[in-house]
């Protein structure tokens, strides 16, 4: 699973969000001939351009994440519009389709958020997208087992 983000503040301050977020250990699930199995992984922050970040996790972990990068404190969606030749443009709409993402579901748990350090950063949420859940793994750990395609 992939969530957009701008993240703004002093850059030391988004630097050591950043640190924390690729710190974070989350468990990836397998199966494999109807047993399961998981392995822990780090997850991984991924710059994109114009300032946006992209955190790659876990579907299982979808609501913590949200959680804590603060979806829920702007929770009143309000559209970044300008008018070019009479056409009112949603700069929200055009990030989703430069980071091929769908807005953030409203139906999450708020209820746990990871200690990453947020102090003097503010994030915008660009959207969420899913990744495949029928990989099979080729490495030395995952050989044969079928997972998320992180």
């Amino acid at each position: 699973m992939h969530v957009s983000f701008i993240p703004y503040g002093r850059r030391i301050l988004v630097e050591g969000l950043l640190r924390d977020m690729e710190a974070q250990k989350h468990f990836l699930k397998m199966r494999k001939d109807g047993q399961e199995s998981g392995i822990w992984m780090t997850s991984q922050v991924r710059a994109l351009p114009f300032g946006i970040y992209e955190y790659i996790f876990p579907k299982e972990d979808r609501d913590i994440v949200l959680a804590t990068l603060g979806a829920g404190h702007h929770s009143d969606y309000v559209p970044m519009e300008f008018k070019y030749f009479g056409m009112n443009i949603d700069v929200m709409n055009i990030l989703r389709m430069m980071t091929h993402s769908n807005p953030i579901p409203k139906d999450y748990k708020k209820d746990q958020k990871y200690m990453w350090i947020r102090d003097n950063v503010d994030i915008t949420l660009i959207g969420i997208k899913d990744d495949p859940d029928d990989l099979v793994g080729r490495g030395s750990i995952d050989c044969g087992w079928t997972h998320e395609a992180i």
